[in-house]
């Protein structure tokens, strides 16, 4: 028996160790040998393209996002900006028609969905009525830099690159200590990325701005979502999904943890089936490098929850084998109270703060598992307040 648990414990170990430290150290490694591979770019390449806007009750910010893609550098004439309101029930859809009123010389429209089933959904609906030869999306509440779309078309220079997903940078980053811990991950998820993405392709874009060829749009099931599940439909098609981090989208993070412990929970909404969506995956012998990437970039983050309650249950049983085992069971423990006391006295310290940031990310996982279970995960949730 304590054989089955020091199996347990050492698996389970290593999977946090490689989600967290190794993988992201092994790529700093490959960097050094892939130091010549590096995406090109053709800014001669402008073709007509509709900017797709998701929104639901999006009243406080959609004439703001309107106006910053009005102020793009990209030719008008090829630029078409397309509204799905995903059945919005407050003002959104009026200002959207004054807008469009008051700025006729744009090519600006608005499709209205008639039952909200969420963000994909939205996206699915409108994308049918696009003509263009390239679809840009992005988020109601997510400013562009004026070169955004000049970056993304200059991405797509073969016919083997699918996707393209730009860089999103965190404006309220030093405001608290939640949104400079999300600021934290999110640079280090970048950092990957841009490796990944260099040598091969990577695993998961982000919905502030990524952009994809129209007539290689898939629907896909409305309770996924396109950060997660794009990157991975056109890799194992042998297309690339690469990113360019000169096309810049800004946001708010979540400033509260509530509103950033929903934003995780929704993430989580299909994690089951992405910790291995396809068997294919593991042939390495056809998909090479994208075989690595995702299973050290996301299968391993995705077994985060189930691998820490095995650690500490294996941990539990074999506590009277070694002083090691006994010693390690108190470093789990005392790791969860420091997170604790970070939630009670809401210190600012950074390493309870990454301690305590860490660990509502497992439980969200958790959450999202168990909504998953129970049937409770939807295709569509409440936005966070603080990040509009």
């Amino acid at each position: 028996m304590n054989i089955f648990f020091s199996y347990l414990f050492y698996i389970s170990f290593f999977i946090i160790f490689w989600a967290m430290i190794g993988y992201p150290f092994s790529l700093k490694i490959l960097k050094k040998f892939y130091t010549h591979k590096k995406n090109g770019k053709n800014y001669n390449n402008k073709p007509k393209v509709t900017i797709m806007v998701v929104a639901h009750n999006e009243e406080k910010v959609i004439k703001n996002k309107l106006e910053n893609l009005l102020s793009l550098e990209y030719p008008k004439d090829k630029l078409e900006i397309l509204v799905s309101s995903d059945n919005s029930t407050d003002k959104t859809n009026s200002i959207v028609k004054d807008f469009i009123k008051n700025n006729p010389e744009y090519n600006i429209r608005l499709y209205e969905v008639k039952k909200r089933m969420g963000k994909t959904n939205a996206q699915n609906e409108a994308h049918k009525t696009v003509k263009t030869e390239f679809l840009v999306m992005t988020d109601a509440n997510s400013l562009l830099e004026k070169n955004s779309i000049t970056e993304l078309m200059a991405s797509f220079v073969s016919e083997d690159i699918a996707y393209v997903t730009g860089k999103l940078v965190i404006v309220n980053k030093d405001i608290n200590d939640i949104s400079n811990a999300e600021n934290t991950y999110w640079d280090s998820d970048i950092e990957m990325r841009e490796i990944e993405s260099n040598i091969q392709t990577i695993t998961a874009g982000n919905g502030a701005l990524y952009a994809c060829r129209t007539k290689e749009y898939y629907d896909f099931n409305p309770i996924e979502c396109h950060d997660s599940a794009m990157p991975v439909y056109y890799a194992l098609k042998n297309k690339r999904a690469i990113a360019n981090h000169d096309a810049i989208a800004y946001e708010k993070a979540g400033e509260n943890v509530e509103d950033e412990f929903k934003r995780k929970v929704r993430m989580n909404r299909v994690l089951l089936k992405h910790i291995l969506p396809s068997l294919k995956i593991l042939n390495f012998f056809k998909y090479k490098w994208f075989t690595y990437f995702y299973l050290g970039h996301r299968t391993a983050r995705y077994l985060l929850w189930l691998s820490h309650l095995l650690l500490f249950v294996s941990n539990i049983f074999l506590i009277n084998e070694t002083l090691f085992f006994l010693f390690f069971l108190i470093g789990q423990i005392t790791f969860y109270i420091l997170a604790f006391i970070k939630k009670i006295t809401g210190s600012n310290n950074k390493y309870l703060t990454l301690i305590y940031y860490y660990t509502i990310t497992v439980l969200a996982q958790w959450v999202g598992v168990f909504n998953i279970i129970t049937g409770k995960a939807k295709p569509f949730w409440e936005k966070a307040e603080s990040t509009r």
